[in-house]
């Protein structure tokens, strides 16, 4: 991919001097902007000091830098981002001697934020508040994170960001956390990440940014002379007041690029499109969503292709790509995946077998996150961090309210006992007892109508009564023959 570039700096309306500086090193494609700081004319000489050493710190590992863009030896991302941090570092250690070397230079630093294209990959290294933006399909995103105070109460929920003009840090606003030679040594970000045909970047130091809306800077770059661009942002930062130097450097990618590297652009914004849909990452920014990006990788798997095994070693959280597949304990199907949809996500607490199987109903392409990388983020990364986890323990709940949920309407479905049986068993039981009862009640009318054919016609020992004349006897006699009637 091709790269050009346009680069300009401006006193300001307010400054009489200069202290910013600009680096354009297109053997390398290095590109950085530093913002001086320090009375006495001391901060140009820090932002100078920092372009020079910073050129030459990088000119003296060119040969890894050739390595890593030929592939020729195994050199790694983080190789080169480490070089960078030596960059810096050496030019943080060069500043803090030449200061102590003068008492009127002492306390001097700069602002750094360099970019380096290697290939289709971008590395970027940054200490205090100057800025990286990326423009990619209409969309601004900041790549650098401001190491101001301002910033910082921002962060921490003390301050608004259109509240600081009225609020008692106004005077403030320029004052930075972290700055390359105020100290013996500054810690500094840094961020790798993959370039897309098509992308542009602006760097550019406060002075600049201050000026800058989202609506501005695309407007801005709708130009096709970057030379055009450049001078526009600078005459925007002047007609806004000019408060301080201005410096822009804008970078463009060209967008004519091979059918593999569109391929890998498609493949790049869908992963960050569906990485936005997942609960475990909604709350994270482009910047964040870039750096989780890193941690990935895509596996393609053809249709039947086992993606989990029942039992195996839980080690990466899924996403669906493209295509679909199933979750299945043995050849009971449980449920199925679509592409935005995620699963596995246990495995990024521990390591507990996997309690089912997942097989690809169609050709699919998944991508997944290592458990390890994922607590190599939580440790370096603290503010992104703290966003996953918070989103890690949201998802977590939601599964428990569902599991909940169920298993209590699983007990529900218990108590409701089947009385089938028991209804049928109670049922014959009346019967029986009714048929009983039927049976007795015949027996019983029986033996009345016996006994009252006894009394109506009575025998030899009735007559024999009757026949004595006596009617005490006679009484008697009919008592005895009803009670030998009667069972």
């Amino acid at each position: 991919m091709e790269i050009e570039y346009a680069a300009l700096t401006d006193v300001g309306k307010k400054r009489d001097h200069n202290e910013d500086a600009f680096l354009v090193d297109m053997d390398v494609d290095l590109f950085a902007v530093c913002d001086g700081m320090g009375g006495h004319a001391a901060g140009e000489v820090a932002s100078a000091i920092a372009v020079q050493v910073i050129k030459e710190a990088i000119e003296q590992n060119s040969d890894l830098l050739q390595s890593y863009r030929t592939g020729e030896e195994d050199v790694e991302r983080y190789e080169v981002l480490q070089m960078m941090e030596h960059a810096i570092q050496t030019a943080c250690d060069r500043i803090y001697e030449a200061a102590q070397a003068d008492s009127e230079k002492r306390g001097m630093g700069t602002t750094c934020s360099m970019l380096m294209i290697i290939g289709d990959r971008g590395f970027i290294g940054h200490v205090g508040d100057s800025r990286i933006y990326l423009i990619r399909d209409g969309m601004i995103h900041q790549l650098t994170e401001d190491h101001s105070l301002v910033n910082e109460l921002v962060r921490r929920g003390k301050l608004k960001r259109d509240q600081v003009e009225g609020s008692p840090y106004a005077e403030y606003k320029n004052a930075v956390t972290r700055a390359v030679g105020v100290y013996p040594s500054v810690e500094g970000d840094t961020l790798d990440f993959d370039v897309l045909p098509g992308d542009q970047f602006l760097l550019c130091s406060d002075g600049q940014s201050h000026y800058l809306k989202d609506e501005i800077i695309t407007a801005s770059f709708k130009d096709e002379d970057l030379k055009v661009v450049v001078e526009g942002l600078i005459k925007i930062a002047n007609d806004g007041g000019g408060h301080d130097n201005i410096t822009s450097v804008v970078v463009r990618v060209s967008d004519d690029a091979g059918a593999q590297q569109e391929e890998k652009a498609a493949e790049f914004n869908l992963t960050i499109e569906v990485l936005q849909q997942i609960p475990l990452f909604k709350y994270c920014t482009y910047k964040e969503l870039v750096r989780i990006v890193n941690i990935t990788d895509v596996q393609n798997y053809p249709k039947g292709g086992k993606v989990i095994e029942e039992g195996s070693d839980g080690d990466h959280l899924f996403v669906v790509l493209k295509g679909l597949v199933k979750l299945h304990k043995g050849d009971a199907y449980i449920t199925s995946f679509k592409p935005g949809m995620h699963f596995g996500e246990m495995a990024l607490v521990d390591r507990t077998a996997r309690s089912a199987s997942v097989t690809a109903l169609e050709p699919s392409s998944l991508v997944r996150i290592h458990r390890r990388d994922f607590y190599a983020i939580i440790r370096q990364e603290a503010p992104l961090s703290v966003k996953l986890l918070w989103s890690f323990v949201q998802v977590l709940a939601d599964r428990l309210r569902d599991t909940t949920q169920s298993l209590g309407e699983a007990r529900m479905e218990a108590k409701a006992v089947d009385l089938t049986e028991e209804l049928d068993l109670a049922e014959e039981t009346d019967v029986a007892e009714e048929l009983d009862l039927a049976e007795e009640t015949d027996l019983m009318g029986a033996s009345t109508t016996e006994a009252d054919a006894s009394v109506e016609s009575p025998s030899h020992g009735d007559a024999d009564v009757e026949d004595s004349g006596d009617g005490d006897t006679d009484t008697q006699g009919k008592a005895s023959a009803l009670k030998d009637t009667i069972p």
